[in-house]
């Protein structure tokens, strides 16, 4: 008998390497996938404007990050937007501003899209192999009301869909190394909370994000979708080495500690010869 339906994914049209340079945008759960990966030694830059959680927001980071990553994820929230009245402009933070200044709207479908488009063909003006991974965060806002939250949701995953149609009708179906056309794929955090996790006991206390235990199973799911074999050896080598150094002696300055943490340091060296972009 199942107890529960699993989402099935299909294994991405690329492989995130060991210790590659990443970068993450986008809504909290962004920071808690992108902490993730810091955990496991890569070299990650989460959010380096703040947690953005719109299609529009996460364009603006785009455009003023420099960076050149091999792999990006932008993870969407919601399609509300806050408009400052007295430009148009749609902020990113209300920077503790009166409320009164603003105008609050939502994105339509078209232009969420348009929004994630210009990101994605930023990141390709400046790194014309970026692999560009998109998802929709499963947390839901209390604020908005869950109707409505629900349907914020389902602006981004029409978005997303209506993206990933159009760039694969503009695949060369013969592509040459003087053709080649970059990686966009669609990781399914949302569907995965919403039906495999669908318990309360996998959320945090305010019943709205994921719990810790939520996050480390999209995590393994993420794993097993879009690592190579490499960095999934490279994970069981540091593993270990980890685990130590997380370790809470209740004697740290016993010679017996201080010997393994030795020893442990030396492992950890030598994960640094092995792969020069370990981030530790």
């Amino acid at each position: 008998m199942e107890f529960r339906t699993v989402i099935d994914i299909p294994k991405a049209d690329f492989e995130i390497a060991p210790c590659e340079e990443m970068l993450f945008v986008g809504s909290c759960f962004a920071d808690a996938i992108g902490q993730r990966f810091r955990e496991e030694g890569f070299p990650v830059t989460v959010n380096p404007y703040g947690t953005m959680y719109n299609p529009v927001s996460v364009l603006h980071t785009i455009a003023r990050y420099t960076g050149h990553p091999r792999t990006v994820f932008l993870t969407l929230g919601t399609n509300h937007v806050y408009r400052l009245k007295a430009t148009g402009e749609i902020v990113d933070n209300c920077a503790k501003r009166p409320q009164s200044l603003f105008q609050e709207e939502v994105l339509s479908v078209a232009e969420c899209e348009t929004a994630l488009q210009q990101a994605v063909d930023l990141l390709r003006q400046r790194n014309p192999e970026v692999r560009v991974v998109l998802t929709v965060s499963p947390i839901r806002y209390r604020k908005y009301g869950y109707h409505e939250s629900q349907l914020s949701k389902a602006t981004l995953l029409l978005a997303v869909d209506h993206l990933l149609k159009a760039e694969m009708s503009t695949l060369n179906p013969q592509p040459s190394p003087l053709n080649l056309h970059p990686s966009t794929h669609y990781f399914p955090s949302y569907e995965i909370m919403m039906d495999e996790l669908r318990d309360y006991r996998f959320y945090a206390a305010d019943m709205l994000h994921p719990s810790q235990q939520a996050v480390e199973y999209i995590w393994e799911r993420l794993v097993d979708s879009c690592f190579s074999a490499e960095a999934k050896a490279y994970l069981e080598e540091w593993r270990p080495l980890k685990q130590a150094l997380s370790h809470k002696p209740f004697h740290p300055d016993s010679a017996d500690y201080q010997a393994f943490m030795d020893k442990t340091m030396l492992k950890v060296d030598a994960i640094r010869k092995k792969y020069p972009t370990f981030a530790l």
